[in-house]
């Protein structure tokens, strides 16, 4: 059987070097940009649809221009739902007699500015969901390549359809699948799902596998400590001020993780896979290797260590 000692043989193996650390905020820049297109693109837009206007005022007579003003007067998509239309139209008002009027003949400048300002301030928070999907694609990515290069058939749950799709039928979004199966070199089978809520656990994890097939229901297979075979922390974040945090938060959940299945006398195997470790969380990874209190660990930047690690799950 595998182990971290094919990709791990000492503390300094984990650590994220400065050039994996800058290939890491490169790749985040890029998402970054990619995922700002639909909102520059709207900007644009929203800049011709007022080209006619003469004052401020005049924006109000514009019906296909709402969701842009909504937007400039600093109102998120969560809060148009509690604002509801009369509060909506209320902030407008008070957005173009503040804001707007003030600022004389540029006020259409100052409109899609401040337009732009609200949809970077909704990109910063999605893009912190956006790393963890990022993470997660790369892993499922290597997970599925260890299938096909072993031979394996598998199934994976599409979010959309809500379907469990075979590996033999054609299908996009698979990298982004939410669950996979397959069955070990055992004939066992493995069911992987990402970012479920554990009740033994009571804490959402960020990956699962299970010795269930994928049409059992989920509900009732994450009940039972038994059919857990391993649980995972995954920290795709990349910015090595925040490494020790992500470690601190994962450690805790693993002290968690550990101490729920011990009480139900299980010990599954435990994972933690992070972007960004420094020297001294790395040695700390290194001794809970050692002490068996983790299964095994790997540095998402350094290729050798996602391969090994992929191996190692579809085989436990």
């Amino acid at each position: 059987m595998k182990s971290y000692r094919d990709h791990i043989s000492k503390a300094k193996d984990l650590v994220t070097t400065y050039s994996e650390t800058r290939a890491g905020f490169i790749s985040i820049a890029l998402e970054k940009n990619r995922q700002a297109t639909p909102y520059v693109e709207e900007a644009r837009i929203l800049q011709r649809r007022i080209k006619i206007t003469k004052t401020p005022n005049d924006l109000l007579k514009i019906p296909d221009i709402r969701n842009g003003l909504v937007a400039a007067a600093g109102i998120s998509e969560k809060a148009t739902k509690h604002l509801k239309e009369d509060g909506c139209d209320d902030a407008i008002i008070e957005f173009i007699k503040n804001f707007l009027i003030p600022a004389g003949d540029k006020f259409k400048e100052e409109l899609v500015f401040r337009f732009l300002l609200t949809k970077g301030d909704s990109l910063g928070g999605s893009m912190r969901n956006i790393v963890g999907t990022v993470a997660q694609k790369k892993l499922n990515t290597s997970i599925l390549a260890a299938l096909r290069m072993s031979g394996k058939n598998y199934m994976w749950f599409d979010e959309n359809s809500k379907s469990w799709i075979s590996s033999k039928e054609k299908g996009e979004g698979l990298e982004n699948a939410k669950g996979l199966f397959w069955y070990n070199n055992n004939k066992e089978p493995r069911l992987l799902y990402y970012n479920v809520t554990v009740p033994i656990v009571k804490n959402n994890i960020d990956l699962i596998v299970l010795n269930k097939t994928y049409n059992t229901p989920i509900k009732e297979i994450i009940l039972q400590a038994g059919n857990y075979i391993a649980l995972g922390e995954l920290k795709g974040g990349i910015d090595p001020a925040g490494a020790d945090e992500h470690w601190k938060t994962a450690k805790t959940a693993i002290d968690r993780i550990v101490t729920a299945f011990k009480k139900q006398k299980k010990k599954p195997n435990i994972l933690y896979i992070g972007a960004a470790i420094e020297s001294k969380m790395a040695t700390e990874i290194m001794k809970n290797l050692k002490a068996k209190h983790i299964s095994n660990a790997a540095n998402l930047t350094k290729p050798d260590h996602i391969v090994s690690l992929t191996e190692w799950l579809i085989e436990i």
